[in-house]
């Protein structure tokens, strides 16, 4: 069939013939196939060694050499509910190429290998039905096709197969290696064809260009359906433009209601609480952090929060005992000290009585009043934005970003 097609003998590979296989062959004995033009062998559940002599693999190297298409053919009798691997050629334990068809899954496996690593192609198919198959798996570059009984059962895009074989390569019939993946059943022409479409030289039909008369009459009465389907919408379009045009007239807008609320489509809002600048966009409420400018203090300033404002300022800094104080941080001298424009001012605060034994007394990072182990300094009000949330430590509260969210500006305080 495929020297009837023009198909060139010096790119192609008959398996079955260049393996030489005999009913002497162990492990195989020559059967009926699904036709008499070829040899067909059923493949027993036995240990047998069925691989290709060393002038078979490096005639097979020759014809993969920079080959970017080639299509895998063979028509097969699988045992029902039983897995094995029709055709393997690999070395050692990688595979270049091997088609593996699973009973106990209902699945159809193509094993390759890309950029020196293994892939796998799974396709869901029962192949291992006890009936007459024709398989084709078809490559060109990174385009896979796979033909069950000249049916186009699926189509992808997978990463490119490598095809420069190595010298060790060789090829298995109906076993992966001398002890796995035994074929149980009955295997006829197989081959390797490297021209594009390979699966055509299996199913010719499948490259017919000109309609039957059978196929005219469908595309006569197809063309009939739609034009018939054409009128009834271009009825229905026209109805529609006419009441569009009674609605010319109205104009509807999208409100958006928060908190109480109503703002109208395209207004603009100031979140204070979370320091955003929202919109209302047909119905929908879009909010953006309020972008803070990057801050470059003076030497002798920190940048800090003030309150009521969502960036930080410049404030002056204090310095005492060589530690360095932001604007509103305290220290614990004689009497206790609060950094005010970079000056230390005393601060007269009677501090609370403490529930708690002495030994569990903690002081406070800048501040002059103990608290009792565990205490809770989020709820004294420390300020987090809307991803961000405030954690407990054990002499202050810290904000963190919530999980999925980055500080913005190294400030955990505002995170996105």
């Amino acid at each position: 069939t495929a020297l009837g097609f023009g198909m060139d003998p010096d790119l192609q590979i008959d398996i079955i013939t260049e393996l030489d296989l005999v009913n002497t062959t162990l492990g195989v004995t020559q059967v009926a196939g699904l036709h008499n033009a070829s040899k067909a062998f059923l493949f027993q559940d036995i240990e047998r060694e069925i691989h290709a002599a060393p002038h078979v693999s490096e005639k097979l190297i020759q014809l993969f050499r920079n080959k970017s298409e080639f299509t895998f053919l063979a028509t097969l009798q699988q045992k029902a509910s039983t897995s094995g691997v029709i055709l393997s050629i690999r070395e050692l334990e990688h595979s270049y190429f091997e088609l593996e068809s699973s009973g106990l899954r209902d699945e159809i496996r193509y094993h390759y290998r890309f950029n020196g690593k293994s892939r796998t192609e799974v396709f869901p198919y029962r192949l291992a039905d006890g009936q007459w198959h024709k398989i084709a798996v078809s490559l060109s570059a990174s385009h896979l096709l796979l033909h069950v009984d000249c049916n186009r059962i699926y189509e992808r895009v997978i990463d490119p197969p490598e095809t420069n074989l190595t010298p060790e390569s060789n090829l298995w019939l109906g076993q992966r290696n001398r002890k796995h993946g035994f074929f149980k059943g009955v295997i006829q022409d197989v081959k390797v064809v490297f021209i594009p479409n390979g699966y055509i030289t299996q199913c010719p039909n499948l490259n017919r260009t000109c309609p039957t008369c059978s196929d005219f009459l469908s595309l006569v009465q197809g063309i009939m359906d739609l034009q018939e389907l054409l009128a009834k919408m271009t009825a229905k379009l026209n109805y529609a433009e006419t009441r569009l045009s009674q609605l010319e007239d109205c104009h509807c807008e999208k409100t958006c209601q928060v908190n109480g609320l109503i703002y109208r489509d395209k207004d603009s809002w100031v979140e204070d609480d979370h320091c955003r600048n929202c919109t209302c966009k047909s119905g929908v409420v879009e909010c953006r952090r309020m972008s803070c400018p990057p801050l470059d203090c003076p030497p002798d300033a920190l940048p800090v929060h003030v309150e009521s404002q969502c960036c930080k300022i410049c404030k002056a800094k204090c310095i005492y005992g060589g530690k360095v104080l932001a604007e509103g941080q305290r220290v614990l001298t004689k009497s206790c000290r609060e950094c005010r424009n970079g000056v230390l001012v005393k601060v007269t605060e009677t501090c609370p009585p403490l529930n708690c034994s002495e030994k569990d007394h903690v002081l406070p990072e800048n501040q002059c009043c103990s608290v009792c182990r565990g205490h809770n300094f989020c709820a004294e009000g420390h300020r987090c934005g809307e991803n961000s949330e405030c954690k407990n430590w054990n002499t202050k509260a810290t904000c963190e970003c919530k999980n999925g969210y980055l500080s913005v500006q190294g400030d955990s305080a505002y995170c996105e």
